[in-house]
């Protein structure tokens, strides 16, 4: 039987990991790489990474990197693209960042058709900074401000990134994927080859949501912060397409 050997993508710098056991940052990060590495776009990719845990991306990534303050990434990415048309420019954002502070960086960028790629991890949570209740957080998730679970009627419902943003004439692919099975990665690697295609197509924005976990801060271990993921998160943020550029058309 062939065997097909481990292979370190380009894409990515060779240092050990400084996200927690069970973090899946490091698997977006991953596709994220290999995906430039074979569209050949390593040299040719500018990447801005905001404020959270999302700030380590440029330890990682073998691209050019530039920071940007908290819930920026979208103004930065949208001067830098338009200086530089000829690059692929994405953001890497959590949910803390671009679904909260971030809130009109993104929702503008997008409504301009800014030919820029998003990648948003959603982990329903703060990160970084402490493991407080994000735009996110399910009802009844236990967070360090929510700490006998968030109620609708004290905190809203959980916000609805994707399909918001789908609502905007400029977005022109909307995919929100997940990374909790091997079979969801395949998939959403598939997402995040169509998100940068898109945009070197001129056609407008994309964003790929991932559905991420944060065993650290849910207080599971990393194989049960699959399963939660898979049977909290799904039902509340389902998979799939929500704009397309055949729709948009």
């Amino acid at each position: 039987m062939a065997t097909t050997l481990f292979k370190y993508t380009k894409g990515m710098h060779r240092v050990d990991t400084s996200y927690c056991p069970g973090c899946t940052h490091g698997v977006a990060h991953r596709l994220i790489a290999e995906t430039l590495e074979e569209m050949g776009m390593l040299g040719d990719t500018i990447g801005v990474a905001p404020i959270g845990c999302a700030v380590q991306a440029h330890k990682f990534l073998n691209v050019d990197m530039c920071e940007a303050a908290h819930g920026r990434a979208p103004a930065v990415a949208s001067g830098i693209r338009r200086v530089h048309p000829d690059k692929l420019v994405f953001t890497y954002q959590g949910d803390g960042d671009l679904a909260s502070i971030g809130t009109a960086e993104i929702v503008h960028a997008a409504m301009r058709g800014e030919k820029i790629t998003t990648f948003f991890i959603n982990n329903c949570i703060y990160g970084m900074t402490g493991g407080q209740m994000a735009p996110t957080t399910l009802i009844g998730q236990k967070s360090t401000t929510s700490q006998d679970g968030r109620t609708k009627e004290q905190a809203g419902s959980p916000i609805h990134v994707s399909e918001l943003l789908a609502t905007l004439d400029g977005a022109v692919y909307i995919e929100r994927v997940s990374l909790a099975t091997p079979g969801d990665i395949r998939k959403a690697k598939k997402a995040v080859r169509r998100a940068f295609e898109v945009q070197q197509k001129g056609l407008g924005f994309s964003l790929v949501e991932f559905l991420s976990t944060c065993p650290t801060n849910w207080g599971v271990t990393p194989p049960d912060a699959m399963k939660w993921l898979q049977e909290n998160m799904l039902p509340q943020f389902p998979l799939g397409v929500l704009r397309s550029p055949e729709e948009v058309k």
